[in-house]
C-alpha cells in the first residue's frame, strides 16, 4: 500500500507543476487533465510497482537530468503501461510517431496545444524529481535536458525548430 501512496504523491506533485506552467500559458484545460490516464489501473498499477516497489523511488533507472529509457528497463508490465501512456497523452512525441506498413515511420509535427504541453510536462518533471528548484528560471532547467537528450526523440524538423527557436527565445 505504502508504494501506492507513494506515487499517488508523486503524481499529484506532477500534476501540480505542470498545472501551473500550463495556466502560466493559458492552457487551463490541458492543465487539468495533464497525465489523467496515469490515474487507470492499467498504468498506476506498473508504475507504481516499478518505481516505489522494493524501496526503489522515482528516479529510478534516470540520468542525471532525469532521462531514462522505459522501454529497457526489464520490466514488461512497466514498459506495457508506458506504451499506453504514450499512446493515450499527445503531450508525448511518441503518439505523433505513425509506424508505415513497409516499416519505416512518419513523424508528424506536434500541433498545439500540445507541443506545449510537452514543455510544461518537462518543466513539471524536473521540478517534480528535483532536477532543478521550482523557483529556478522555469525553461533553464528544460533547456539543459534538451541539450542533453534531443538527439535520442524522433521529431518533425518543424517541431525541432519550434522547439530550438523556444528555447533559444527565453
Amino acid at each position: 500500500m505504502k508504494k501506492y501512496l507513494k506515487y499517488l504523491g508523486y503524481i499529484l506533485r506532477h500534476k501540480w507543476y505542470v498545472g501551473l506552467e500550463c495556466f502560466k500559458r493559458g492552457l487551463i484545460w490541458r492543465g487539468i487533465m495533464h497525465d489523467m490516464s496515469k490515474l487507470l489501473p492499467s498504468e498506476f498499477i506498473p508504475y507504481a510497482n516499478y518505481f516505489y516497489g522494493d524501496g526503489n523511488d522515482i528516479s529510478r533507472g534516470r540520468d542525471e537530468t532525469g532521462y531514462y529509457k522505459p522501454a529497457e528497463v526489464g520490466d514488461e508490465e512497466f514498459v506495457f503501461a508506458w506504451l499506453l501512456h504514450q499512446k493515450r497523452n499527445r503531450h508525448h512525441w511518441h503518439w505523433w510517431i505513425l509506424p508505415e506498413d513497409e516499416g519505416g515511420v512518419k513523424i508528424l509535427e506536434i500541433r498545439e496545444p500540445y507541443f506545449t504541453e510537452m514543455v510544461c510536462d518537462w518543466i513539471g518533471a524536473g521540478k517534480a524529481q528535483g532536477y532543478f528548484s521550482p523557483k529556478d528560471n522555469p525553461l533553464e532547467g528544460t533547456r539543459k535536458w534538451w541539450k542533453k537528450n534531443n538527439h535520442k526523440m524522433q521529431l518533425n524538423s518543424k517541431t525541432r525548430d519550434k522547439m530550438e527557436e523556444l528555447l533559444r527565445a527565453k
